[in-house]
């Protein structure tokens, strides 16, 4: 994988470039960076191109200019695809990036071969009474980083991951996260409830992990009845981060997905 550096932004990208093959964007979770898919990567890049890049404010991605925030992913992740010449792309966003890849979604839908969501909620319907929830557990987190980077990343990693292997790794890309780039997340609430959900041309799989928090489990319940047409997965063994938690099953159901459209795991 070669790093990049887009043009006029803060995004550091990853490629292998490779020809002939389908392509696969990896958007990772809040408070780590791309490394988090380093086993999806050495698994699939002799099959498929790979994307994968730093959200702003996370990993490399930190030479942020006056204005720019979560917001303009979106656009960022356009101005990629058009740099890479690619018109049509799998999706795969985990947390964070489950909710960064809808909003792509939404704004870009000619561009999704296929869209994968993990660990996070429907962006286009999202419950006024989980939303505040959420929003409450995000702010105690927060406050928890203001002290301390350790404290946070010690008790982010219970959270987002329920291997001890997975948590360790967490931790190890948790502790680089800056206070500083928690600025950039704040506007991240304008991307939830503003689209109006359209029918999707492209097959969507949702899911989290058996040990996620119980309101993330109430998420893909909810979602599945606002698109029944969508394929779910709740991965044995797995918390937050499903992707690290079990990713010999992870890469085995997005290889079906990809192959046959839908999940029947």
């Amino acid at each position: 994988m070669k790093q990049y550096h887009l043009d006029k932004s803060p995004i550091v990208y990853y490629t292998n470039r490779k020809k002939k093959a389908e392509w696969i964007l990896f958007i990772h979770a809040a408070f780590v960076n791309h490394n988090m898919f380093q086993t999806q990567i050495d698994y699939f890049q002799d099959k498929y191109n790979i994307l994968t890049l730093d959200i702003i404010g996370h990993g490399k991605s930190t030479k942020a200019r006056k204005g720019d925030s979560i917001v303009k992913m979106s656009v960022w992740i356009s101005e990629i695809l058009k740099t890479e010449k690619i018109e049509k792309i799998h999706i795969v966003g985990i947390s964070l990036g489950a909710i960064l890849a809808q909003d792509f979604a939404n704004r870009y839908p000619e561009a999704v071969q296929s869209l994968a969501c993990f660990g996070g909620y429907d962006i286009n319907n999202f419950n006024v009474k989980m939303q505040r929830q959420n929003g409450a557990s995000q702010m105690l987190m927060m406050l928890k980083a203001i002290f301390s980077v350790k404290w946070f990343a010690k008790s982010n990693k219970k959270i987002s991951a329920y291997t001890l292997q997975a948590q360790k790794d967490f931790y190890e890309m948790n502790i680089q996260f800056p206070k500083k780039s928690f600025m950039y997340l704040a506007s991240m609430n304008s991307m939830i409830n503003v689209w109006q959900a359209k029918p999707r041309k492209y097959p969507l799989l949702i899911g989290c992990g058996k040990y996620d928090i119980p309101m993330e489990i109430l998420a893909v319940e909810m979602w599945k009845k606002n698109e029944p047409e969508c394929s779910v997965i709740i991965f044995e063994g797995a918390g937050h981060c499903v992707n690290m938690d079990t990713p010999d099953k992870f890469n085995a159901a997005m290889e079906e997905f990809w192959f046959s459209g839908n999940c029947k795991c």
